[in-house]
């Protein structure tokens, strides 16, 4: 019995068609008609692809537009898993740990059931973890993070810069949540997060039942992909999706953290005015692109792991890219 295919991992950046290359592999791996044992596929759905979303906020219900999450025309018919599992007024955070579990048991699944599982994402906190194991941190200190949250937003920036100013230099000055993980991380271990990291990367090793797909976009392709996007997600109804989460008060904690979701709240919490509408949505595009910068520096890291396959979307067909994904995958 030849052994049997190992997971496709597929990365990049925001707006970068990671989903639809998902779906293609899928696709592509049903018609050949493959199983996991490497042959021809057999019994009960053997021989297709299931698509595993490694995304923080499309775990969310009613966060569809602005996440990006696949439509059912857009799906194909190719099965997502840890789609719409939390409401995004859930008390609990979602964190890492949570989603390796269920991407785990959603494998085991896949895998039971001779299909391929395809992870695509996202969130690189999750991929890198998968990928590579835990950065094993101290656990949460409520009452420091109490204490923390309690500081304006500038204090949080300057105490960040002053005992690490690597982090300070890869984490956005409006994200409260990771400042305040890092400040924690220093004030419990009397180190920097980005040593700890930097100690992770080094002692990682890479799990041999996977393998990395990186889009590789210019910079100047993908920002123009990027703004396409927020413009056809407010034509698709986005401001409304905040408006009905906002009014009903789902949106709240770390859901409304989300690229867009943060914006669009702030702005229907200050009245809505339709003269500030535009330059919201210009602001989400800003916000995007920043954030998509801060990805190409995390994928570039990447690069170093062993037996990555990257490609160039904006000179392959995705046809053509989801033959080398499967091809690698049986490989």
């Amino acid at each position: 019995m030849p052994p049997a295919p190992r997971i496709p991992v597929i990365v990049g950046p925001t707006a970068g068609g990671k989903t639809g290359l998902a779906v293609e592999v899928a696709m592509e791996f049903a018609r050949r008609g493959l199983s996991e044992g490497g042959g021809e596929g057999s019994g009960p759905g053997g021989g297709r692809g299931e698509i595993i979303s490694a995304d923080a906020f499309q775990v969310y219900r009613g966060m569809d537009i602005g996440t990006g999450k696949a439509t059912a025309d857009e799906q194909r018919g190719v099965a997502h898993h840890l789609l719409d599992i939390l409401e995004p007024d859930a008390s609990e955070p979602f964190t890492v740990v949570r989603w390796l579990e269920l991407a785990e048991r959603a494998i085991g699944d896949i895998r039971a059931r001779s299909n391929l599982p395809i992870v695509v994402g996202g969130t690189h906190l999750y991929i890198k973890s998968f990928m590579e194991g835990m950065f094993e941190g101290p656990g949460a200190d409520e009452g420091l993070r109490a204490e923390l949250r309690g500081l304006k937003s500038s204090a949080l920036r300057a105490e960040l810069e002053r005992i690490d100013p690597e982090a300070a230099g890869r984490i956005h000055p409006n994200d409260q949540r990771r400042t305040i993980r890092a400040i924690e991380v220093f004030r419990l271990t009397g180190r920097p997060i980005s040593d700890h990291q930097a100690q992770w990367d080094r002692a990682s090793s890479v799990r041999p039942d996977a393998f990395l797909v990186g889009l590789d976009w210019p910079s100047e392709q993908i920002n123009r992909r990027i703004n396409a996007r927020v413009k056809q997600m407010v034509e698709a109804g986005f401001v409304e999706e905040v408006r009905g989460l906002v009014e009903t008060g789902r949106l709240e904690a770390q859901a409304r953290e989300a690229l867009g979701y943060k914006q669009l709240a702030a702005w229907l919490e200050a009245g809505a005015d339709p003269d500030q509408l535009a330059e919201t949505i210009e602001r989400i595009k800003i916000e995007t692109r920043r954030f998509a910068k801060s990805q190409r520096t995390w994928l570039r890291r990447l690069r170093l792991l062993d037996g990555s396959v990257w490609l160039n979307p904006a000179e392959t067909d995705q046809t053509d890219m989801a033959r080398v994904v499967v091809d690698r995958a049986m490989g």
